[in-house]
């Protein structure tokens, strides 16, 4: 409940919100296109009815499906979930910010959820999950059935572990690929063998200027050097665990603190 909190206080400092009674919970379907395939998600919003249950893939959530959005010109937050995630793996922070005012979004990244682990173990899942989450932006802003109650310029993101690497590079962060060869000297996966063979990406990664205001939890930063933060300009809460876990470290977390030139905390 603490870390709940605190994100809350950290994106209150960036977008002011009004509190209501419950959250709202629909699913989402981000149509296919040029950049990517489909995308299932689901919307948390504010709701003015009492709180209900609502079960999904099994799962039953607090909420009311299909509820009404109460207010407008709501602040958006995205949220990317980590390796093996799922889009209803942050629940209770959606839950959370959408009774406290905000409108929030979640997908499931194609090839890396809990689902499907089809480009798990591959480099290209790291370029796509930006590319994810900048397409689910334009579907909430421009398409999602509550287009009209979101103010686009009130835009914030959370992620946890790789969910936490997408967001620093939607808001800017640049990965070094080569600093990876030394995480990688005892590790035979297939990501690791394609860093070993210098099978870098070449394609640039998706950066979202519309973003102004990050929580990051204890994101996969191995491939981040000191220089890669450059570009970041927004304000950023960087949270860190005390002994990581699943490929996350706790020294390359200590770079990103060290390194983001943005204010933050």
């Amino acid at each position: 409940m603490r870390s709940l909190v605190v994100l809350l206080a950290a994106f209150f400092c960036v977008f002011a919100a009004v509190a209501t009674e419950a959250a709202g919970l629909q699913l989402i379907d981000v149509p296919a296109d040029s950049e990517g395939p489909a995308l299932t998600g689901a919307v948390w919003s504010p709701c003015a009815t009492a709180p209900q249950e609502v079960e999904i893939d099994g799962t039953t959530l607090p909420g009311v499906k299909d509820c009404p959005t109460e207010g407008n010109k709501l602040p958006l937050v995205v949220i990317s979930h980590g390796r093996a995630g799922s889009f209803i793996g942050h629940h209770d922070t959606a839950e959370t910010l959408a009774e406290a005012g905000f409108v929030v979004a979640a997908i499931n990244h194609p090839g890396d959820t809990s689902a499907d682990m089809g480009r798990s173990d591959d480099l290209a899942a790291f370029v796509e999950r930006p590319t994810d989450i900048k397409r689910l932006i334009d579907f909430m802003v421009q398409a999602s059935p509550i287009a009209s109650k979101i103010d686009p310029q009130r835009i914030g993101f959370f992620g946890f572990s790789r969910g936490g690497y997408t967001g620093l590079v939607l808001i800017g962060a640049d990965p070094d690929w080569a600093i990876v060869t030394a995480f990688c000297e005892q590790s035979f996966s297939h990501a690791c063998e394609q860093v070993r063979r210098k099978e870098f990406p070449t394609q640039p990664l998706a950066h979202d200027a519309r973003i102004k205001a990050a929580v990051i939890a204890d994101p996969l930063a191995v491939a981040f050097s000191g220089n890669s933060f450059a570009a970041v300009k927004v304000p950023v809460q960087l949270w860190q665990s005390e002994r990581g876990g699943d490929g996350v470290v706790p020294y390359s977390v200590a770079v990103v603190n060290k390194s983001l030139p943005a204010p933050h905390e």
